[in-house]
C-alpha cells in the first residue's frame, strides 16, 4: 500500500499525476447526476460494449448506461498504474471506481486494459464478452488516440491536428501559473496528404469496422444490436482546425463508415456530441477559449438553451439507442446531441464574444475559471468534498469485474 498527499503538479493544461479520491468521486457524481426512476432492474437485460471507456464521453456512456438504464457489459481502455515516481493515470481511477459501482448495482461489469487497435485485445475481448454477457446489443466506439498500430501489417500510424489546404491561425486561451492568457493568433500549419491518410488510420472508421466484423464472427450480437461512433461537428469558429482539418477528416470517415455498415444490415450511426472539456479536446489550440465562451453565454439569462454535461447527453444517447424515446437523426442520419450548442442565438452570442475577445476582457467573457476547473477536475482535482491534505492511497487495484 502507499498512501501520500497528492498535489497537482504540471503545467497548462497537462498534470503529472491524478488523484484518486476525487477521481472516485467524479464517477459518483456523475451517477448521481443521471440516477433515476428509469434506473434499477432493467425490464428485459441490456448489454454493453464500450471502446474508450474510461474518459470523455466514452466514460460518461458507460457511466450512463450503469447508472440510468441498467446496462450491463464490458469496457476497454489504455491506463498506467502507478508507479513509484506517479500516481496512475486519471482513467485508472475512474475505471476502478465505476467497478465498485457497478457492484453496488449489482451489474455485471468488465474492464479491460489493453490497446483497443490490437487483434489480441479484440480476442481477449470477445472471450469475455462470451463468458460474462452471452452477446451484446450495443456497441459504443469512443476512441481519441494519438496514434495506432495495425496488427496486420505491423505499421504505425501517426494523428495529427493540422489545417487542410491552407495555413491557419485562431485566438487561444493558455494558462501561464494558473492565470488564463489570450492567444491572439496561434499558427496552424497544413497537414499533407500523407498526414491527413495517417490521421483517417488513426481516428477514422478501420477499427470500429474491425470491432463490428470481430463481434459477427463470433456470433455475439443479439437481434436488434445497434452501434454508434460518438464524434464531434463543433462550431464554424474552430472549424479550420477541427471540422475542416485533419481531425475533421478523420471524423467524415467515422460517419462514411457508419453508412457503409448500414448498407451490410449493421444498424450503425455516429453520435454527434456537444461541446466539452475532455483531455483530448483541451490540447486542441482554439477548443479551450471556444468552450469557456459557450459556457458563459449559455449562464446568461437571455439565452434559453443549458449547457449539457457529458453525462446528460449520454443518458440523452441510451434512451435513443434502447428505444425508450424516438432517434434524433440529422439529414445525414447522424444522432444529434449538439443541438443545444448549435443554436443560433447560441452561436451568434459566442461568434460575438470570440471577434470581441481580448487580453483585457478576456475573463469577462469567457468563464476562464469554469473551464480551467473543468480541466483540473480531469485528473481527480477541484473536486468538491475531497481533502487534498489528507493522504491517499494511489496504488489501486484494476478491477478484477464483477
Amino acid at each position: 500500500m502507499s498512501a501520500r498527499v497528492v498535489k497537482p503538479v504540471g503545467r497548462g493544461f497537462l498534470f503529472l499525476d491524478s488523484h484518486p479520491a476525487g477521481c472516485a468521486r467524479v464517477v459518483r457524481d456523475m451517477a448521481a447526476e443521471v440516477a433515476g426512476p428509469t434506473g434499477g432492474e432493467p425490464a428485459e437485460r441490456r448489454t454493453a460494449l464500450v471502446i474508450g471507456s474510461s474518459s470523455g464521453y466514452g466514460l460518461a456512456t458507460t457511466i450512463a448506461g450503469l447508472a440510468r438504464y441498467g446496462i450491463d457489459g464490458v469496457g476497454v481502455c489504455f491506463e498506467k498504474a502507478a508507479t513509484a515516481r506517479r500516481t496512475a493515470t486519471a482513467g485508472w481511477y475512474r475505471t476502478a471506481e465505476t467497478a465498485a459501482l457497478a457492484a453496488e448495482l449489482g451489474r455485471s461489469w468488465s474492464f479491460v486494459n489493453a490497446d483497443a487497435f490490437a487483434d489480441t485485445t479484440k480476442d481477449e475481448v470477445l472471450d469475455l464478452v462470451a463468458a460474462k454477457l452471452g452477446r451484446i446489443d450495443h456497441l459504443i466506439y469512443s476512441v481519441a488516440a494519438p496514434r495506432r498500430t495495425d496488427p496486420r501489417t505491423g505499421e504505425t500510424y501517426q494523428s495529427v491536428l493540422k489545417a487542410i489546404g491552407s495555413p491557419h491561425s485562431t485566438k487561444s486561451l493558455a494558462f501561464e501559473d494558473g492565470e488564463p492568457v489570450l492567444q491572439e493568433a496561434v499558427p496552424i500549419e497544413v497537414a499533407n496528404d500523407d498526414e491527413i491518410a495517417q490521421t483517417v488510420k488513426v481516428m477514422g472508421g478501420e477499427d470500429w469496422t474491425r470491432w463490428v466484423a470481430a463481434l459477427q464472427e463470433r456470433d455475439l450480437l443479439n437481434s436488434g444490436f445497434n452501434t454508434v461512433a460518438l464524434t464531434y461537428i463543433g462550431s464554424e469558429l474552430t472549424g479550420p482546425l477541427y471540422r475542416q482539418g485533419s481531425i475533421g477528416a478523420a471524423k467524415a470517415d467515422l460517419e462514411q463508415t457508419a453508412l457503409k455498415l448500414a448498407a451490410d444490415g449493421v444498424t450503425a450511426m455516429t453520435s454527434v456530441n456537444g461541446a466539452a472539456v475532455t483531455q483530448a479536446s483541451s490540447a486542441i489550440p482554439g477548443i479551450g477559449l471556444y468552450v469557456s465562451l459557450l459556457h458563459n453565454v449559455l449562464g446568461a439569462a437571455d439565452v434559453a438553451p443549458d449547457w449539457q454535461t457529458p453525462i446528460e447527453q449520454s443518458a440523452a444517447l441510451w434512451g435513443q439507442l434502447t428505444g425508450a424515446v424516438p432517434l434524433d437523426l440529422d439529414e445525414a442520419g447522424r444522432i444529434r446531441l449538439d443541438r443545444w450548442e448549435l443554436a443560433h442565438e447560441v452561436q451568434e452570442a459566442v461568434r460575438a464574444s470570440w471577434q470581441s475577445a481580448t487580453r483585457d476582457n478576456l475573463t469577462k467573457l469567457a468563464d476562464t475559471d469554469w473551464f480551467f476547473a473543468e480541466v483540473r477536475r480531469l485528473y481527480g482535482f477541484d473536486v468538491q468534498d475531497v481533502d487534498y491534505d489528507a493522504e491517499t492511497e494511489v496504488d489501486v487495484a484494476w478491477p478484477t469485474g464483477v
